[in-house]
């Protein structure tokens, strides 16, 4: 239902059907403690297993087809050399309370372990784990873990 009044917020022109969705759109939120706003860019193809406390920045830029698990934080960093907020690529799964703050890129294909904290550039098709994040190429990284695929037409 999240997603659903997610979607239908961002694409309805007509005010009324919008104030509807927004609010539905609140109430679900609120009711799962997940912490993102209609404003958020995420592409098509946003799965959220176990949608308990989540928070993404509303600047954060999500490509295609991500997964969320629940404690999930997708942050802002105040100050210093990665003072902003991550750009995400597509297709990458990003495990249970996982961190990932600061103005830092996070490539395509890109597995993110439970708990681990990342604060730096990752690569796509990489798999990134611990903290200090450790990062190991790895082709077809996400292969058979993304669900709720979502194929644009080019």
């Amino acid at each position: 239902m999240f997603q659903k009044y997610y979607r239908k917020t961002q694409n309805t022109n007509n005010p009324m059907l919008k104030a509807i969705y927004k609010t539905l759109f609140r109430i679900t939120r609120n009711m799962r403690g997940i912490e993102i706003s209609d404003k958020t860019e995420i592409g098509p193809g946003l799965y959220i297993g176990h949608a308990f406390g989540i928070t993404i920045n509303e600047k954060s830029k999500l490509g295609a087809n991500i997964n969320i698990h629940k404690g999930v934080t997708i942050g802002q960093e105040n100050r210093g050399i990665r003072k902003g907020v991550p750009s995400i690529g597509n297709r990458v799964w990003i495990g249970i309370n996982s961190t990932i703050v600061g103005k830092i890129t996070i490539g395509d294909d890109v597995m993110i372990a439970p708990n681990t904290f990342i604060n730096c550039d990752v690569p796509s098709h990489s798999v990134v784990f611990g903290n200090p994040c450790v990062i190991k190429h790895k082709e077809n990284a996400t292969e058979g873990y993304i669900n709720n695929i979502v194929v644009e037409d080019e």
